[in-house]
């Protein structure tokens, strides 16, 4: 009886190089147990951070907090759309985006704090309720993304090591806790 796909992280073929750096700060392989206990790692970074320094730019051309948490949800809904893609056996490549113009049409800034933290949780509700719904087969299905070759499973990682990698930029660079996190199963 082979092993569940869901038993073992992605390989490095089954993802863009640029992917890496996302797929290596989830540790473990309970990636659907990392996805549900995100939101609260969210929640809990942002719990008592104010609008004003939400709003805050290290420098002119650096995002805003707000920004950042902006970012994380439109980036969900983009993995999350493309692990649908490929999941119902889609062969079209699906284009990549630029985030830099996403964040810029966006207006995050113009939002509550507290708005966009339960934005990602509802994303995120959303994003799970899909990837419980893909069969042991689904999670190895591979498609086009952003001109690369991308599995289902690697976009559920790619979700989960996104918002870590953005977690720890927060709290380096804006919120000076100096400790980066990484998604560790419990």
């Amino acid at each position: 009886m082979a092993q569940h796909p869901l038993a073992a992280a992605p390989d490095a073929s089954e993802f863009a190089p640029y992917a890496a750096q996302y797929v290596s700060l989830v540790a473990g392989t309970d990636i659907l147990h990392t996805l549900e206990r995100q939101p609260d790692e969210v929640k809990l970074a942002f719990t008592g951070v104010s609008d004003e320094k939400a709003a805050y730019r290290p420098s002119p051309d650096k995002w805003s907090i707000k920004e950042i948490l902006g970012h994380i949800t439109d980036t969900e809904r983009i993995f999350a759309y493309r692990a649908l893609r490929i999941a119902r056996n889609d062969k079209t490549p699906l284009e990549g985006f630029e985030q830099d113009d996403f964040v810029r049409a966006a207006r995050f800034d113009d939002k509550q704090l507290s708005e966009l933290v339960d934005d990602f949780a509802i994303t995120r509700t959303a994003t799970l309720s899909l990837m419980r719904s893909f069969a042991p087969e689904t999670w190895v299905r591979r498609g086009v993304a952003n001109g690369a070759g991308v599995s289902v499973r690697a976009l559920a990682y790619m979700a989960a090591g996104h918002v870590a990698h953005h977690l720890n930029i927060v709290n380096k660079r804006y919120l000076g806790a100096g400790q980066q996190s990484q998604s560790q199963p419990a």
